[in-house]
C-alpha cells in the first residue's frame, strides 16, 4: 500500500500528522490528544482545536494507514506507511553540529591500518546514532606479487600470497594424488613469473587463456595446483565476513524490553551479517542515503527496524563500500540521516 501524498493532507492534518510523528521519534511513547492540543505547530504556534477535534483528524490519519493506536494506549504512533511519507515529504533535517563533525574527522583522521579506521567508523555511526553502527568492508583484490605453494604432508599443502601491497595471506591447499614437490614449485614459479601484478580474477583469466591457446608450458600437474592455488582464494573471499557491526547493546533500551521478541529478532538479523550486508550492497549505487524501513525490507518483516544507508567513495570517487545503522523505526531520522552521509564522505577521505 502505497501512501498518499503530502499534498493530498489538509493543513490541519499536516500539522498533526507531523506532530505525533516528531513526538513518536522523541519518546518512543504513543501520542495522545491532550499532549496534541497544548503541542506547537511547526510555525511555532498552537494548533487552536479542541481535543475532540484533535481525535477527528486522529482518527481519518488512521484511516489513511499513516497512524495506528495501540490497544494499551489512547494515543497515535505513525505506522512504517506513515514513517516513510515523514521521511520522504515532510523531514527537515538537522546537519551534524560543529563539534560532532570535528569529533568524527578527528576519530578517522588517527593513523593506522585501514581495518583500524573501519572499526572506529561503526563505533562513531553508534555513539552518534543510539542504535547500532554497521560498516560494510571494502572489496579489495590484491595484487599479485609472489605466491609459493609449500608442501605440508602429502595431502596438502600452503598457498602463501604475497601482495603488493606488502600484505601477506595463507590458505591451505588440498593436494590432487601423488602431486610432486617439483609440479609445486613449477606451479609458484609460474605464478610469481607470469602473474605478477595482476588481481587474482585476471591472473585467473590469463591463466586460462594461455592454456587454451596452447601457450602454457605447465604439466598437467602443475597446471592443476595453479588452478587450485587461485580458486581457493576466489572461493575465500566469497566467504570472508564483511561487515562490522558496533554498539547492539544500544538497541537494548527501556523501549526494547517492552518488545523483546522484536529485538531478539533483530540481533538475530544482525548475526546473520552476510544478509545484512546484503542488504547495504542494495545501497551502493544510491546517489545519496538510502533509508529501509520495517517490512518494506523483508529481512526485518518481524523485527520492525529501520536501515539507514549511504555509500563511501575513495578519493577518485569510486564506490568502495556502504556505512549506516539499524535500529527501531523510532530512530532520529532528521538527524542521522545526515550524520550518517557526512560520516560516509569523511570515511572516504581516509580510504584515499
Amino acid at each position: 500500500m502505497a501512501s498518499p501524498p503530502v499534498t493530498e493532507l489538509t493543513a490541519r492534518a499536516r500539522d498533526i500528522f507531523r506532530l505525533v510523528v516528531e513526538g513518536y521519534l522523541a519518546s518512543g511513547t504513543p501520542v495522545g490528544s491532550r499532549t496534541l492540543a497544548v503541542a506547537r505547530d511547526a510555525q511555532g504556534g498552537a494548533l487552536n482545536l479542541s481535543p475532540a477535534s484533535i481525535r477527528s483528524v486522529l482518527a481519518e490519519l488512521e484511516g489513511l494507514g499513516l497512524l495506528a493506536a495501540p490497544h494499551t494506549s489512547a494515543g497515535r504512533m505513525p505506522t512504517e506507511l506513515g514513517l516513510r511519507l515523514f521521511v520522504d515529504g515532510m523531514m527537515q533535517v538537522a546537519e551534524p553540529s560543529a563539534e560532532e563533525r570535528a569529533a568524527i574527522e578527528q576519530r578517522l583522521s588517527e593513523p593506522g591500518p585501514i581495518e583500524a579506521a573501519l572499526e572506529t567508523t561503526s563505533a562513531i555511526l553508534s555513539d552518534l546514532s543510539g542504535a547500532a553502527g554497521m560498516v560494510m568492508v571494502p572489496r579489495r583484490e590484491p595484487n599479485l606479487a609472489q605466491m609459493n605453494i609449500v608442501l605440508l604432508d602429502r595431502n596438502r599443502a600452503l598457498a602463501v600470497l604475497v601482495g603488493l601491497d606488502g600484505t601477506i595471506e595463507n590458505r591451505l591447499l588440498d593436494l590432487p594424488p601423488n602431486a610432486a614437490p617439483s609440479a609445486l614449485q613449477e606451479a609458484s614459479n609460474y605464478i610469481t613469473a607470469r602473474l605478477a601484478g595482476r588481481t587474482l580474477a585476471e591472473a585467473a583469466g590469463a591463466m586460462q587463456a594461455e592454456i587454451a591457446s596452447g601457450q602454457s608450458a605447465l604439466d598437467s600437474a602443475a597446471r592443476d595446483l595453479v588452478e587450485r592455488g587461485l580458486a581457493i582464494w576466489s572461493e575465500d573471499a566469497a566467504r570472508r565476513p564483511v561487515l562490522i557491526v558496533r554498539g547492539q547493546a544500544n538497541l537494548l533500551d527501556d523501549a526494547a524490553l517492552q518488545d523483546l521478541e522484536r529485538v531478539r529478532s533483530l540481533i538475530d538479523d544482525l548475526e546473520s551479517k552476510q544478509s545484512v550486508a546484503e542488504l547495504l550492497d542494495s545501497a551502493r549505487d544510491a546517489e545519496a542515503t538510502r533509508i529501509f524501513i520495517g517490512a518494506e525490507n523483508r529481512l526485518f518483516a518481524l523485527s520492525g527496524s529501520s536501515v539507514i544507508a549511504a555509500p563511501y567513495r575513495d578519493r577518485e570517487g569510486r564506490v568502495v563500500g556502504v556505512l549506516g545503522v539499524i535500529g527501531p523505526t523510532r530512530l532520529n531520522y532528521a538527524r542521522v540521516v545526515p550524520m550518517v552521509d557526512f560520516t560516509a564522505r569523511s570515511l572516504g577521505k581516509r580510504i584515499g
